[in-house]
């Protein structure tokens, strides 16, 4: 059973840059998910990453803004997000699985789930 937790949300300002960690307890290879909830929306995968770190994807409308890395040492996976605009305010999770699709992370691909972290930026 894995447990993962998130942590580094906050208020930021539009143009301004979060980081995001994922710390994860339990044992394991695993891809990592980020995925996204704002207010009145569907959940919505943001960035994945495979147990290597040698894979990543995103979705287009973070490309370029934001980058996802992991440190296999400390259990632990990063979401760098820069350039921040108001329509990235939601709530952020971080999930795990073992399917690696190339695309965009998938709800259903995701077995753990952490309890998410708000991110909130501020026009």
């Amino acid at each position: 059973q894995l447990q993962l937790v998130e942590s580094g949300g906050g208020l930021v300002q539009a143009g301004g840059s979060l980081l995001l960690s994922c710390q994860i307890s339990g044992s394991g290879y695993y891809t990592i998910g980020w995925f996204r909830q704002a207010p009145g929306k569907a959940r919505e995968g943001v960035s994945c990453i495979v147990s290597s770190g040698t894979s990543t994807a995103y979705a287009d409308s973070v490309k370029g803004r934001f980058t996802i890395s992991r440190d296999n040492v400390k259990n632990t996976v990063y979401l760098q997000m820069s350039s921040l605009k108001p329509d990235d305010t939601a709530v952020y999770y971080c999930a795990a699985g073992t399917f690696f699709s190339g695309g965009p992370p998938a709800i259903d691909e995701y077995d753990y789930w952490g309890q998410g972290i708000q991110v909130v930026v501020s026009s």
